[in-house]
């Protein structure tokens, strides 16, 4: 792909140090002329230099192409530890940057089914009737 080659520039405003979080949080913006976007992983890789941390502590996210396109804005936190990051960073982010893995439940459509089954058993018949219907299945 000929679009990777394509120069990007990172520009960062207002830099905070938050010590209670452990991090270091930005603005981002990201200059891509003849590029329609650049992916969050490379931008990961591109702060972790600029600010000489390990990728693995790089949160990135929000990012917003302006209209017209060659400029992104967005957030961007860099985590003084990885224990930081994953105490600190929303599960969801984890799983995006490959830090935690997703948990795996049933839809929520069959979720409300299920509870709704369940209202029409009275006591202990509400564990065997749940059972009793996944055997009929």
């Amino acid at each position: 792909m000929a679009d990777r080659e394509q120069p990007v520039t990172l520009r960062t405003r207002k830099f905070i140090r938050n010590a209670l979080l452990g991090r270091k949080q930005m603005v981002v913006d990201v200059l891509h002329p003849n590029r329609a976007n650049v992916s969050k992983d490379e931008l990961r890789s591109k702060l972790s230099e600029l600010y000489k941390a390990n990728k693995d502590q790089v949160a990135v996210f929000g990012f917003r192409t302006q209209y017209g396109g060659g400029k992104s804005t967005g957030f961007a936190l860099i985590y003084d530890s990885h224990e930081a990051l994953k105490k600190f960073e929303p599960h969801y982010r984890l799983v995006r940057i490959g830090a935690a893995s997703k948990i795996e439940k049933p839809s929520r459509q069959q979720r409300k089914q299920r509870k709704n089954r369940s209202k029409t058993l009275r006591g202990t018949a509400k564990v065997k009737g749940a059972a009793k219907k996944k055997d009929k299945k």
